[in-house]
């Protein structure tokens, strides 16, 4: 009897186990396991995970402790909140490592382990904490090629170190080692922001890169953004004219001690192997200038010149690092080495990237190669770069000789799929050649696949166009002369780009930058950060970036911190935009109008666009101040809401009675007009239906085609498909002549083009003045198809995917789709299938969070779950049904439905 009652409570402990909730994924600050967090309350985000059905978060239990002790324990917080959880202990000192688990009750009230040990490391949080100073080199530069400086100072470590942290920064780009080795694997930092209010740095761990004894630290820095060309005309030194560096090491010993390394007077300069680096033009090293060593303790430093400390020693902008930072990412081999109908040699590497190429290679001293870098070859094979203006993209290396050596750029990058070599008169094969993909380390989030290649294609290039110009800041094109951060081209495709990576952070960063530019009066800058000038700003859909960024970001990942953060830029556009208008109707002001649309008679500056730019305006106007209502609602500023909503109430009154006719045509009648007016629910609701029609025969009056630009496109299909078209939005998205978003694809595109016709049908270029072949906002259309052909979306009033939509629309003789989309969560699956006259939807839900489900079929009775009727299930529940199509609500976990067609 014993031995049975033993059995069971084992089979019990097991069957327990089994069901028991996990707690993983820990997040702070959305990042695992960060260092250099300067917030007072670092937010707290977990997954549950579990083999059941429909779990939920009852309660949890937050603690934090240091190396030492214990320090804030939350208790039992009653609540099913497991995304951003602010911390609330005794305050957090700077360098700090904190070290914290969670623990969750579930729906049954049963607790589970103690998740993994998660941490975090604390930046310096007060001005006070730096002792470093800022230092430049001890000699003269050339003031046009500008040779990159090095910097050295060795110190002695005499006890044994048990920590050790560097914080970096620099006016200017930098790269840093210690005692040889490489300070992180992070490119291009400190990154690009508005330097002169905002100057980030970067926290490293470097513990392993001590020794006891003698130790030697290195850094060498580059114009970069700071003072490199930028924009047009020869700009340079927008932000300042010399570089500099700031520098410091803080170590704690075994005996409880402490010591710091510091920049200052005592360090000293040369100059090494790059003899020029700039962002547009490329980097040029010579190996036999390289100082062999000069980052060790034994090199011999007695010719270098000391360091000249800089008049500006301010630190006040400085601020620690809070997204992701650019690194290496996929390698390339060329797919092909050829040689041109012009004579010339060129790689091919199959992708239109962005990056550099590593070079190695043998060679006699004095050798030298020299690679340009062009997005695509003309209609007769031949390298092109006429489209790439001003920049050079070009890389020099000069070989030292006798050895293999490799050679790679430091602070540069270029927008490239094919390469030119010229200058190296030895033996060249692939393996010589590596291309390096670089972008912001932004994690992976969404994947898209259906049964129509074209349209995976267009996937493809969707992604990779952000990879490309997600490059610290979102970056309208990563080739010519120009590579800027333009507001209107993010915030269109920003809900795409939220979908493929996690953006959280990287766009959180450059909203500061966008209010940090943003002028006194409200308006916002044509490009972030700004390098254009204080009158380059205040055009409808591109400031409008300061509305609509943030309550993408809001929807994508509920972090109402950052809504709070931005809520006064927000306001700051919108009222703007109400001191501009007169009777409430903005018509005044400098506008882009709906860029690059589709027209016969395009031309540069947009002046032929067929849809009145004041229209459009007052569109924007109308959807930025609903957007801040949003904001304010959920902020709990009741009087803001009171106020803005009887203002868009008069900005669409004055929109209907200056651009709409009695009947409901609009004075421009285009489809990007009829698209924003009922995207933004500018018509009374009588007018809307023949809007929509309106719309659908345009669309029918160019055979099919799209005609809209920059403003139109990301709402298109959207528009289609709310009004009851979607036939039509398929159509679109099929479409495969020019204009079209698989003209491109058909034309061999790896990115996506900033014209439709970048490549006209002919194999003839589009003006060079302004063709990019890699440039992400006609990329929007992802928008559409994650959310409806997928059918992935989020509940407005419960954002950040705690309440998911699964609503896929079968379409475009499309027998199959599937999305995935990590949230804060966990991973959400939507995934359908035509087959056999069966429609199956499979559909995964990640604990924590539940899902309306629209199901297609005649009856409800005919759906199945797993075989199994949908209305005899417990776990499914029945909430309605519209036209053909079954609505259901359910928890976390898997399902299969089937139903017949």
């Amino acid at each position: 009897m014993k031995k049975h009652v033993l059995l069971f409570l084992l089979y019990g402990l097991f069957f327990n186990a089994l069901g028991q909730t996990k707690v993983d994924a820990l997040l702070c600050e959305n990042r695992v396991n960060p260092g250099g967090i300067d917030v007072s309350e670092p937010l707290f985000s977990w997954q549950l995970s579990g083999s059941r059905k429909g779990i939920r978060q009852s309660a949890y239990e937050l603690r934090v402790r240091t190396s030492s002790r214990q320090l804030w324990n939350s208790g039992k917080i009653t609540s099913d909140q497991s995304v951003h959880i602010p911390y609330k202990g005794p305050a957090l000192t700077s360098g700090t490592r904190y070290y914290w688990q969670v623990r969750v009750w579930d729906e049954k009230g049963q607790a589970s382990d103690w998740s993994p040990v998660a941490e975090w490391q604390m930046a310096l949080l007060q001005p006070g904490d730096w002792k470093a100073s800022w230092i430049e080199p001890g000699f003269k530069l050339d003031s046009l090629l500008r040779p990159s400086p090095i910097f050295r100072k060795t110190f002695n470590t005499s006890k044994k170190i048990k920590a050790a942290t560097a914080y970096v920064t620099s006016r200017g780009l930098y790269e840093a080692c210690i005692n040889g080795k490489r300070i992180g694997d992070a490119l291009l930092t400190p990154g690009w922001t508005s330097y002169r209010k905002r100057l980030q740095y970067q926290q490293y761990d470097v513990t392993k890169l001590l020794r006891q004894g003698d130790n030697a630290v290195g850094v060498a820095l580059g114009v970069g953004w700071y003072s490199g060309y930028l924009a047009w005309s020869d700009s340079r030194n927008h932000f300042g004219s010399n570089i500099a560096l700031l520098f410091q090491l803080n170590i704690q010993y075994t005996d409880g001690t402490e010591e710091t390394v510091v920049s200052d007077g005592s360090w000293k300069s040369s100059t090494g192997s790059i003899l020029y680096a700039e962002i547009y033009h490329g980097e040029t090293i010579d190996a036999r200038k390289e100082k062999e060593g000069w980052c060790t303790p034994a090199y011999n430093d007695h010719d270098w010149s000391p360091v000249r400390l800089s008049s500006d020693n301010s630190k006040d902008n400085l601020i620690a690092t809070v997204n992701e930072p650019i690194k290496k990412h996929e390698q390339f081999k060329p797919v092909r080495i050829f040689t041109t109908p012009a004579g010339e040699k060129v790689m091919d590497f199959g992708q239109n990237m962005v990056g550099w190429v590593q070079v190695r290679l043998k060679g006699s001293p004095g050798d030298s190669i020299v690679l340009q870098h062009a997005e695509v070859l003309d209609k007769n094979g031949n390298f092109y770069t006429e489209n790439l203006r001003h920049a050079r993209q070009k890389n020099t290396y000069i070989l030292k000789g006798n050895a293999t050596e490799l050679f790679e750029p430091h602070f540069t990058f270029q927008g490239f799929r094919y390469v030119k070599i010229t200058g190296f008169n030895g033996q060249i094969t692939p393996d010589d050649f590596t291309a390096f993909a670089l972008y912001s380390d932004m994690p992976v989030t969404g994947s898209f696949s259906c049964s129509n290649p074209l349209i995976n294609q267009l996937q493809h290039n969707i992604e990779w166009g952000q990879r490309g110009n997600f490059l610290d800041v979102p970056t309208d094109c990563p080739q010519r002369d120009e590579r800027l951060g333009w507001t209107g081209d993010a915030q269109a495709f920003s809900r795409t780009a939220a979908f493929n990576r996690q953006v959280n952070n990287f766009f959180a960063k450059w909203l500061k930058d966008v209010a940090a530019d943003q002028r006194a009066d409200g308006s916002i800058p044509f490009v972030v950060p700004n390098v254009l000038g204080n009158t380059a700003m205040g055009s409808a859909g591109w400031a409008d970036v300061a509305t609509i960024l943030p309550w993408n970001m809001y929807l994508a990942y509920a972090d109402k911190r950052l809504l709070e953060q931005q809520y006064p830029s927000m306001k700051g556009w919108v009222d703007y935009m109400k001191g501009q208008s007169v009777q409430d109707l903005w018509n005044t002001g400098f506008h882009f109008g709906d860029w690059l649309f589709y027209h016969p008679d395009d031309d540069l500056d947009g002046t032929a666009a067929i849809t009145d730019k004041y229209l459009i305006a007052q569109c924007f106007y109308a959807h930025s101040t609903q957007l801040l209502i949003n904001a304010a609602q959920v902020l709990g500023k009741t009087a803001d809401v009171t106020s803005y909503t009887e203002l868009l109430q008069r900005i669409k009154a004055a929109f209907v009675k200056e651009y709409v006719t009695p009947s409901g045509r609009l004075v421009s009648g285009s489809q990007t007009a009829y698209v924003l007016a009922l995207n933004f629910d500018m018509l009374p609701e009588n007018l809307r239906a023949q809007a929509a029609l309106r719309l659908v025969n345009n669309i029918k009056s160019y055979n099919n085609h799209l005609t809209t630009g920059f403003l139109g496109t990301p709402y298109l299909c959207h528009v289609l498909s709310r009004f009851g078209y979607l036939d039509i939005a398929y159509t679109l998205l099929l479409q495969d002549t020019y204009p079209s978003w698989l003209y491109p694809v058909k034309m061999g595109a790896t990115t996506i083009w900033e014209r439709w016709d970048g490549i006209k049908p002919d194999h003839s270029f589009e003006t060079p003045g302004m063709n990019s072949f890699n440039h992400y906002a006609y990329g929007a259309i992802g928008d559409w198809m994650y959310r409806v052909i997928a059918g992935i979306d989020t509940k407005e009033d419960a954002p950040g995917y705690r309440e998911i939509i699964i609503h896929p629309h079968p379409g475009g003789k499309l027998t199959e789709a599937t999305g995935s989309l990590l949230t804060y969560y966990g991973n959400i699956r939507s995934s359908w299938q035509l087959k056999d006259g069966q429609f199956m939807l499979d559909v995964e839900i990640p604990a924590n969070t539940t899902a309306t489900v629209y199901i297609p079929g005649k009856e409800s009775s005919d759906i199945l779950e797993s075989g199994k009727s949908i209305t005899a299930q417990k776990d499914i529940h029945l909430i309605s049904r519209e036209k053909d199509v079954t609505i259901v609500k359910i928890g976390s976990g898997q399902y299969h439905f089937t139903t017949a067609q």
